[in-house]
């Protein structure tokens, strides 16, 4: 199996790219990785060259870029070459921890959408309490969804969470305002109907946010503008409730001697609730895997992202979404 690696994309490239890669490779023992970006620089981190191969480039597309823009210009950047390793057969997966649209982008110009879905959709797994986790879609592909596209995440998000994370009779939630039948605006209604009628997937209604955590369902779709506020909320209160802590159990010789004693407990929570050990956010739809890491991602988040990736390649997820898509073109 061939994974290409976007060596310069996030906050900590290439060292954290490069040491997650070598992670890699020394667990499986049937994988091959390309390392896409400025030869210098990865083999400052890279002790032996077992499996792992460089593409050299200097050029990179930076954060603060404009996606389309970017990705038009910079044809030799790390994150797009990568893309077309996978084009050109070379990759059967690639990773990139840096600019999420311009990754959207290239995974759309170069990779491109299986036939019958309509919009790919960003998709990670994030933490419920139990340590099941669910997957959430979309979370910023597509900020203006259509009921159909709804549809299709859910589609997607099933197959994912059987083929992949081993659940068989995934349980498909549509994110409401409300749980009741008839609940939100029209996209929502329209989406509710939709679901309710399919027997592609095992759809359980409409869930409110502040059950995701609690494992309500194992896929939950939304449009993106919804699932990215959603995300991004998520991260951010854990970030606070953390910060939190840490202030009031350091804030005397008391409270640092009881946080002395908590610690591996402390360190389990905080475990449970990081979704880069889930691996990243997956592009879903396009013909070949894409996935997104953290921007900040350390050499075990990169080693989950592969992972995910591997396993969506050794489960042939992209055939069997295209089959399903066909059955949907079908009945339409």
């Amino acid at each position: 199996m061939r994974i290409a690696i976007d060596a310069m994309g996030g906050d900590n490239a290439p060292e954290q790219l490069v040491l997650g890669a070598i992670e890699a490779v020394n667990q499986y023992t049937d994988l091959e990785v390309t390392l896409v970006g400025d030869e210098n620089e990865i083999k400052k981190y890279l002790t032996g060259s077992h499996r792992i191969s460089i593409l050299h480039t200097t050029e990179k597309i930076t954060s603060d870029e404009e996606p389309v823009r970017a990705v038009r210009r910079k044809k030799q950047a790390s994150m797009v070459l990568s893309a077309v390793e996978v084009k050109e057969g070379k990759a059967d997966a690639c990773i990139s921890a840096g600019n999420t649209g311009a990754l959207m982008t290239t995974g759309l110009f170069y990779v491109g959408r299986i036939p019958g879905i309509d919009r790919p959709a960003l998709s990670p797994t994030l933490p419920t309490l139990d340590g099941q986790g669910f997957v959430l879609l979309d979370v910023g592909s597509n900020m203006d969804a259509k009921p159909d596209h709804i549809f299709q995440y859910a589609l997607m998000g099933s197959v994912y969470s059987q083929k992949v994370r081993g659940i068989g009779k995934p349980r498909v939630g549509l994110l409401n305002v409300g749980t009741e039948d008839g609940k939100g605006n029209e996209l929502s209604k329209q989406t509710f109907q939709l679901l309710k009628e399919t027997d592609l997937v095992h759809f359980v209604g409409n869930v409110e946010s502040r059950d995701l955590l609690e494992g309500v369902a194992d896929v939950v779709v939304c449009d993106g503008f919804s699932g990215n506020l959603v995300l991004k909320t998520i991260e951010g209160t854990a970030m606070s409730m953390f910060k939190m802590l840490k202030e009031q159990l350091t804030s005397s010789v008391k409270s640092k001697l009881a946080a002395a004693v908590l610690k591996p407990e402390f360190k389990l929570i905080k475990e449970k609730l990081d979704y880069s050990e889930y691996g990243g956010a997956a592009l879903f739809g396009l013909r070949a895997p894409v996935i997104k890491a953290h921007g900040s991602s350390d050499a075990n988040a990169v080693l989950n992202a592969i992972r995910q990736a591997r396993h969506m390649v050794e489960y042939d997820m992209v055939t069997i979404i295209t089959e399903k898509a066909a059955r949907l073109e079908g009945k339409g």
